[in-house]
């Protein structure tokens, strides 16, 4: 599994902004990131200080892509982990992707839905979930992006059905608790 530690997190926030010195002006006083700047990003384990340079650059049309590849990186552990700044990022970034008026949505929607999945509960009884996931006590991430999701499931119902297919709007309502988990016979 690859497991990127805070030292190549910041290398890769550090290339990105190196790479896009302006993305970070698109984003500016967005109403959807106020109160961005005000989250203690360095004092969550494994989270650079710049997010919020990144998450501005997620509207700036050409630099969006990256921001959003790097954004996700640095806010997952590794494939199937969440990492401990998903939750305080969740906010702006639900915001965002219900903002009609936001560039490239749909990649932001991209990480809303890795989160949405993640951050379900892990089956204790399903041993190679356990071993694939970890379990819901070394994760507590999980219950607070659901937590997050809920709070703001009423902009999940703005987001348009040209954007978020049904089983994409399943996923989030799921991770908010609206819509039960369904249970399939061939897991």
């Amino acid at each position: 599994m690859c497991v990127l530690d805070l030292a190549a997190k910041e290398a890769e926030v550090a290339r990105y902004l190196l790479a896009h010195p302006r993305a970070e002006e698109a984003g500016i006083g967005h109403p959807a990131l106020g109160g961005c700047d005000e989250v203690a990003w360095s004092d969550i384990p494994g989270c650079p200080a710049e997010i919020p340079a990144v998450l501005r650059g997620l509207l700036h049309q050409e630099a969006a892509p990256e921001a959003a590849r790097v954004l996700t990186n640095v806010l997952m552990d590794s494939v199937f982990s969440l990492g401990a700044a998903m939750p305080a990022a969740l906010p702006f970034l639900l915001r965002l992707a219900a903002d009609l008026r936001a560039p490239v949505r749909e990649r932001r929607l991209d990480i809303l839905l890795v989160a949405a999945e993640l951050a379900l509960p892990v089956d204790a009884d399903d041993e190679r979930a356990v071993r694939l996931f970890g379990g819901d006590d070394e994760h507590p991430e999980r219950a607070q992006c659901r937590a997050v999701f809920a709070e703001h499931a009423e902009l999940l119902a703005t987001l348009p059905d040209e954007l978020v297919g049904p089983d994409d709007r399943a996923s989030l309502l799921r991770a908010a608790g609206m819509v039960p988990r369904s249970t399939r016979e061939d897991d």
